[in-house]
């Protein structure tokens, strides 16, 4: 059972979806070999822009763009710092995670750590 959870929200140009979704399965891969719970990503499919406060908005979604939900979970925090420290130094990840390289705009990417209460 998962007690903690990582989650992203990342502003995907739909041009660019092919090689994120590249990314993301290597992503997902490596995470899980590396001890991660389980690792999954949604596409928006049902997050209209709001008033005030949206998915949309939170990543100052462009035209052309889309929002990907990303989490992934693990047993608590500490197993969580354990695997993700893995995970940066993977070789597999090293040109991936290069900014240069990504296939959105990092700077729009939201992320957290979030401690399950319920």
């Amino acid at each position: 059972m998962s007690n903690y959870v990582d989650s992203f929200l990342i502003p995907v140009p739909k041009e660019n979806l092919g090689k994120y979704e590249e990314m993301a399965r290597l992503s997902a891969t490596v995470w899980k070999e590396l001890g991660a719970l389980d690792y999954f990503e949604c596409m928006a499919d049902d997050a209209p822009v709001g008033e005030v406060t949206s998915f949309p908005r939170s990543v100052d979604l462009k035209d052309g763009e889309i929002v990907i939900f990303a989490v992934v979970t693990y047993k608590d925090r500490a197993h969580r710092d354990e695997v993700n420290e893995k995970a940066f130094k993977d070789p597999r990840l090293a040109e991936m995670m290069d900014p240069t390289n990504l296939p959105f705009d990092g700077k729009r990417m939201i992320w957290g750590g979030f401690k399950k209460f319920i």
